[in-house]
């Protein structure tokens, strides 16, 4: 049985920079968030703090508290949000259409020998869960 998330509201570019962070590493500090930000620019340690509160408002982000630490993890799976923007490209782009949507992908950018044996998997294996089901 697939897992639905309910969608989120939206992440700011700095703070879809700092979920990336989260889902690459884990579980962090805002300490630790902030040395990571700090290496790509210079940001204040209230800054990272007020951005990780109002991810964790929006229910991007869950924290629990090791003496006076936060550590914030993520509170949906990547996997979760991008098949949500998915569903919107698909739904208010391509007009409800999976084809368009990946006719678009390989009209504009194509897809290399590794990428189409790796979707050609998927497919084969969604394919193949779906007779499954209607079997069972």
């Amino acid at each position: 049985m697939k897992r639905t998330f309910p969608p989120l509201p939206e992440l700011s570019p700095a703070q879809r920079e700092i979920m990336e962070i989260i889902w690459e590493r884990g579980e962090l500090a805002a300490s630790e968030v902030r040395a990571i930000l700090s290496d790509r620019r210079e940001i204040a340690r209230n800054t990272v703090r007020t951005m990780l509160e109002r991810m964790e408002e929006k229910g991007w982000l869950t924290h629990r508290e090791i003496g006076r630490t936060y550590l914030y993890s993520s509170a949906q799976p990547r996997r979760a949000t991008v098949a949500q923007k998915v569903i919107e490209v698909v739904d208010g782009v391509c007009g409800g259409s999976p084809e368009i949507l990946v006719n678009a992908l390989l009209d504009s950018r194509g897809l290399t020998s590794g990428e189409l044996a790796r979707i050609r998997s998927i497919l084969d294996d969604a394919k193949a869960n779906k007779s499954n089901k209607k079997g069972s």
